[in-house]
């Protein structure tokens, strides 16, 4: 009887365990998608002139 309970408290925490590691991928996923959302919003709204607006007159 011992060892069954010791074997249910281990798979318990292998599950608590797993279950965390997910949550933590999951939240790095989420924040990396939030960084690029925010620094493709930045760079859209930034103010680089990488072509004149019109042509220079000669």
């Amino acid at each position: 009887m011992y060892e069954y309970e010791l074997q249910q408290m281990r798979a318990a925490d292998l599950i608590r365990r797993a279950e965390h590691e997910r949550l933590v991928r999951e939240a790095a996923r989420a924040a990396r998608r939030e960084t690029a959302v925010s620094s493709a919003e930045h760079e859209s709204h930034s103010r680089r002139s990488h072509r004149p607006r019109s042509a220079r007159a000669t």
